[in-house]
């Protein structure tokens, strides 16, 4: 099974790119199959990581909340597992 961890954060306003850069510094304990950064208006971040396994995996490792002074909320964080790849 492939889950879809997505980890989303709103920055300070004016400091979304000083947020998506300290986003892409994290590290991970172990490396996902694949992770891809995204941004959005209203300086929002959103990292999305694919892992190969459970969905109730308690060891997947997650980005960490970013420092209180970068963000103007807590971050929000889901999990999915897919239901398939669709085709056009």
């Amino acid at each position: 099974m492939t889950v879809a961890l997505m980890w989303e954060a709103r920055a300070v306003p004016d400091r979304g790119p000083e947020l998506l850069a300290w986003a892409r510094r994290q590290d991970l304990a172990r490396t996902p199959l694949r992770r891809e950064s995204f941004r959005a208006p209203q300086d929002r971040v959103l990292v999305i990581t694919w892992w190969e396994g459970s969905y109730d995996d308690p060891g997947r490792p997650e980005l960490p909340d970013p420092p209180a002074d970068l963000v103007t909320r807590p971050v929000h964080r889901w999990r999915f597992e897919s239901a398939g790849v669709d085709t056009p």
